[in-house]
């Protein structure tokens, strides 16, 4: 079961806070891909100013022993910024940053998948490759049942629900809206979305020139 107890919290509260001004300083979220290799981890930092690019950003570290990616008795591990966005949850000049993981002595962890990525594809970048994603997910409650279904049933068969419109065909179509609009705003590559043929699954998908 999903947690709901943060849905708890005044949501107004925090906004008044979000908005104090940053004295010309800037968040930066360090974001990475843990032990388990699919599940994500972050950290902040102050920033003394925003950054312009990737190399404006300083390595980091984290005690690797917390995230399955280490023992204990030597756990650090470094963070190398590689790619960046804007922050749609933190909004400018607040930046997301995604990083590279690499272990005490310099080499690639075992769920740094992009290192070997970067070395094939300078094997061949002078053919500037692209590549696409389709990614497809499904809105679920807090209680892990999915956005809009019966409580103790299921909806109508398929048929209405692939590109549907209406809020008895696209469930869910304001926490769409609001991540196509984030991604625009961050400046993820997106393409396009679209309801799929169950209600309350989404897709989306994304293009991008390969940049190592």
């Amino acid at each position: 079961m999903i947690s709901d107890i943060d849905a708890l919290l005044n949501k107004a509260v925090k906004q008044q806070y979000m908005e104090l001004p940053q004295g010309g300083r800037a968040q930066a979220m360090y974001i990475w891909v843990d032990g388990s290799g699919e599940e994500l981890r972050c950290k902040t930092r102050t920033l003394d100013s925003e950054p312009k690019t990737v190399d404006d950003l300083p390595e980091w570290n984290f005690d690797g022993s917390s995230t399955f990616q280490s023992e204990g008795s030597n756990s650090d591990m470094f963070l190398i910024p590689v790619a960046m966005f804007r922050d749609p949850f933190r909004r400018d000049p607040n930046k997301l940053v995604l990083c590279e993981v690499l272990k005490y002595n310099r080499k690639p962890a075992e769920t740094n998948q992009r290192f070997m990525c970067k070395q094939i594809m300078r094997m061949v970048d002078s053919s500037e490759p692209w590549f696409g994603m389709e990614q497809e997910y499904t809105l679920l409650s807090t209680d892990g049942h999915p956005f809009g279904w019966p409580t103790n049933g299921f909806p109508g068969p398929q048929g209405p629900y692939y590109c549907g419109v209406g809020a008895d065909k696209a469930y869910g179509r304001d926490i769409v809206e609001a991540h196509y609009r984030a991604c625009l705003y961050a400046g993820v590559q997106i393409c396009g979305t679209n309801a799929e043929v169950m209600p309350a699954q989404v897709i989306h998908t994304e293009q991008y020139h390969i940049y190592i």
